[in-house]
Parts: structure tokens; sequence; C-alpha cells
């Protein structure tokens, strides 16, 4: 019978895969063997694996790159990074390596900008798409920036009332308009909040932007929540956009982008399976068939990834506490921290990601319930993406199990609150990034030590 865990992975799964390997029992991230990184660091821990971020970007490139060579498509592509998914420093560099623009949302993302700029990572030259509804503050950075010669900054119009603050520009302000896209049918609300309804557009821009000298519209900007999937709906809503882009370059000779906002998914299943070759081309495609029948030159397409940039470099790795019978159904992992404030998204918004055992790869295995340290009921883990349950290999008291949760690396420290109180006062744990030489051999540097409880007594004012 084929009853152990290693047994139970590849049977439900195409295993090994690129970033997921198993020797001695053991398993590897990336080529890296993660009980090495344990028995430096111990648990709980948060891994950055910086060479994934420039991969993914080189992989987007050039999938848009060939894509476009095969529709013979006259417009080119630009690669621009969300840094609301991560703002770290370690992130911005590795990032701005590739050769890409960046997507601002608020005010403090323009000092980021600068910091970088006079670091010498960031030219002025690049592109800086400012999204986001526009508080004083904001603005005032983005006029800031415009006037100290970041000449392709653009502020992207969310409410007609935005342009009126923006007037204080001493130079040409390119703009870009987002359009307020309807949301998948399963949400509960039918528009998003963001951007200007379609009918408005073309209005608009006669009425308030076309005759303004300060102004010079250059982007037509649409976003979907759920990303980029092949799906009616997505199509329906590129299609629109694409039709509300046509119309405006024929009375706007000057507009130049059209930004296809939502991005590509993340691998969060061993099961994972996107054909991002067809979804490329058949994007390129369609916007190329939509403005040959209106008889209008193609965009250049701007993208702007965020979580496919960075998410599949992170990962969070627990050790197993305790095992809890509750009942005669229900078996309990206790973890060496808490899912909470690890990792908000997995009781936000149930997120799942790829979870496996580091080590005991050749024991049985058990259905179980993970829970964490907190006090509050919904501080579990208890269903994969591709299954209603979790399944770990035996617990034995004798030998620790430790557990990993990985392509964690979007949004996780900026939802939970990076350094501040958690729930229950449960520290954040240490976070190590991981790097490669030149010569590829790989290497760990500790970002931040466990919280102590005296930044958690300063932050509370004792």
């Amino acid at each position: 019978m084929k009853i152990k865990y290693i047994d139970l992975i590849e049977q439900t799964f195409e295993f090994p895969q690129e970033e997921f390997k198993v020797e001695d029992n053991e398993l590897s991230f990336n080529n890296i063997p993660l009980m090495d990184i344990i028995k430096q660091y111990g648990t709980p821990i948060k891994i950055t694996y910086l060479p994934k971020i420039s991969q993914k970007i080189q992989a987007a490139k050039r999938l848009f790159n060939v894509a476009i060579a095969k529709a013979d498509y006259s417009g080119d592509y630009y690669y621009s990074y969300c840094t609301k998914s991560s703002h770290f420093s370690f992130i911005l560099d590795e990032v701005l390596k590739n050769d890409v623009h960046i997507e601002t949302s608020s005010a403090f993302d323009i000092h980021i900008l600068e910091t970088l700029n006079e670091e010498g990572k960031f030219p002025k030259d690049k592109y800086i798409i400012c999204n986001g509804f526009k508080r004083p503050q904001y603005v005032e950075n983005i006029i800031r920036i415009r006037n100290n010669g970041f000449h392709n900054t653009i502020a992207v119009i969310d409410n007609k009332e935005e342009l009126e603050i923006l007037e204080g520009v001493e130079q040409p302000l390119k703009l870009g308009i987002r359009i307020a896209s309807e949301e998948e049918p399963r949400f509960d609300f039918y528009t998003s909040r963001l951007g200007i309804r379609y009918v408005d557009i073309v209005n608009f821009y006669n009425e308030r932007i076309k005759d303004n000298p300060k102004f010079e519209l250059k982007m037509l900007h649409f976003f979907i929540n759920t990303g980029i999937h092949d799906n009616a709906y997505y199509w329906s809503e590129l299609a629109k956009c694409v039709n509300v882009y046509s119309e405006l370059k024929k009375i706007c000779p000057e507009l130049q982008f059209l930004n296809i906002g939502g991005g590509f998914p993340i691998k969060n299943s061993l099961a994972f399976d996107y054909d991002f070759e067809y979804m490329t081309e058949e994007i390129i495609s369609q916007i190329k068939n939509i403005c040959d029948s209106h008889n209008v030159q193609v965009p250049d397409i701007f993208t702007e990834f965020g979580s496919y940039t960075v998410g599949e470099s992170g990962a969070v790795i627990y050790s197993i506490l305790d095992q809890k019978k509750q009942n005669d159904k229900e078996t309990w992992n206790m973890i060496d921290s808490s899912f909470m404030t690890t990792l908000p998204d997995t009781w936000a918004i149930k997120q799942r990601f790829i979870l496996l055992s580091i080590n005991q790869w050749d024991k049985e295995y058990e259905r179980v319930f993970l829970g964490g340290l907190t006090c509050d009921s919904q501080d579990y883990y208890n269903t994969e993406i591709h299954a209603n349950a979790v399944y770990l290999p035996k617990y034995c008291q004798e030998e620790t199990l430790y557990i990993g949760l990985f392509h964690t690396g979007a949004y996780q420290e900026s939802i939970g609150g990076y350094g501040g109180i958690q729930h229950c006062l449960i520290p954040a744990p240490k976070h190590i990034i991981i790097d490669r030489d030149e010569d590829g051999e790989y290497y760990t540097k500790l970002f931040a030590k466990e919280q102590s409880y005296k930044s958690m007594l300063k932050i509370l004012g004792y």
C-alpha cells in the first residue's frame, strides 16, 4: 500500500516540480534545502527568495514580446510593478534590475521613488503610473515630482474632481483615465467604485482635458479585480475598454497607452494550470482586431503586475508544537505562530496557498486541522485549493514536524501590519532574504529579527 506522505503528493500531482523537490525526505524550495534554513534560523520564519522576482518579470516580457511579434502588432509593451503588493526595499531593488516602470497607489509611494532616484536606482525617465483616489498630499507629491523632472509621470484620473486639484502643476502633466469597469457577477456590487463610467469618458475628455494646455491625455486604464482569466467576463470588459480607447483615439491623437490592469495569476496549488502563452496572444490579438475595425492605431500596452511579480518569491515556515484530539473526527496540529497575523489573507478572504511538509516525507499521512496561537476561532487553516482537507505526515512527539506555506510574497506584510501590534500580541516572525551570488550559490541575510516585547510595549505607549 502507498500510504506515505510522498506517495500522496506524487499520486495527487505531477511531482517533483520546478520549484519543489524532495531529497532524503526533506523539501527544497527553488533548490534551497529548507531544513538547512530551519537549522540556522529556527521557526516561525518568513522567507523571500529574490531571484524568483526577476524570473517572473522576464517571463512576462518574453510572453508579450513574442505575442506582439506573432500578431505583427505595431505597439510596444511596458511592464510596471504595483508597489502595493510589497513595498520592501529589497523587493524594489530586485524589481528595478529588470528595466521596469512603477505603479503607485498613495502619497508615500512617491517618497519611496524619490529615495530610489537619489540612490541611482530609478531614473527620472521611467513611467510612474499614479493610481488610486487622490487626497491632497498625494496630489502635492505628484505635482512635485513632475515639476522636479519626472516627465513620464502619469496621473490616472479616478474621479472628475481630481483634475481641478492637479492644476497646480507647472509643466504639462500626462494624464490617464481609469474606466469604472463592471465587477464579476458574484461580487456584492455591479460596478467598481474606482474610475469614471464608460459613457462619460469621451465627454469628460472633450469638456475638461482637450483644450487645457496643462494636461495631455496619454493613457486609458482599466482594472479587473479578479485578474486576467479566460472567461467571458474578462473578454467582455477588455472589448469594452478597447472600444472606448478607439473612440478616444479618433479625437485624441496623443492617446498612446492602454493599461490592461489586473494581473496574471500566481501558482496557488501544485495542480495549477494556466496557459500564459495563449492568454497573452489572445489579448494582443483582440486589441489589434478591435482597433483595426475602428481603423485606429493600436496602443502601446502597459500591464501592472503586483502579485504575479512577488507572490511566488515568498514562503512562511512553521513548527508543529503539539497535536490535540478535540473530538472523534478532528485532529488539530498547533503551529508556533498565527495564521491571522502572518498570513492574514487566509482568514480575510479565505486565500489558499501551497501547503507542504518540510520533513518526514517517508511517514504515513493523516488528515488534520491547523490551528494558530491566538485565542480567535478564525485562526485556523483546514482546506487546500484542490481539496476540502489538509493532509500531513502523522504527528510524532519525538521528531518535530515542519510545514511551509508557499507563494505568500504578495500583500501579507502590508495587510497584517508589519512590525506593529498583532492579534493577541503574537510577535512577527524572523524574516530572511535569500539570493544567489555570481556563481549561483545561494546565501541568506537576516532582514528582521523576531519582534521583541519591548517594541510592542513602545508602540502601546508603555
